[in-house]
């Protein structure tokens, strides 16, 4: 697979191109705003969203850390955090256990 704007060869599964950090795999971004489960530091607001812009978490970060160097970071941070609701869990469906053997025959 070659990347759209550098023009190099990259591969097939990849999200990011390697060279120019542009991003090369569709990637349906989250229709809500809200707090997931995995991968967050302390209440998922950053990750939240970055999932939410379609942006990288550490950028995100940062501008909360230049907004709490203001002052309102913290204030702003804890109402995010009461606001955004968390991702609900997802679970099975009923009668299907995930990685499990066939019952023996009887």
């Amino acid at each position: 697979m070659y990347c759209n704007y550098c023009g190099k060869v990259i591969q097939d599964d990849a999200n990011l191109c390697a060279y120019c950090g542009t991003r090369v795999a569709g990637v349906v971004s989250r229709h809500r705003l809200v707090r997931p489960r995995n991968g967050r530091k302390i209440a998922g607001v950053c990750a939240g969203m970055a999932e939410y812009f379609d942006l990288d978490v550490s950028l995100i970060r940062i501008g909360w850390v230049i907004f709490g160097l203001c002052g309102l970071g913290v204030p702003a941070y804890l109402v995010a955090w009461v606001v955004i609701p968390e991702e609900p869990y997802y679970l099975a469906a009923p009668g299907v256990q995930p990685d499990s053997a066939p019952p023996p025959p009887s």
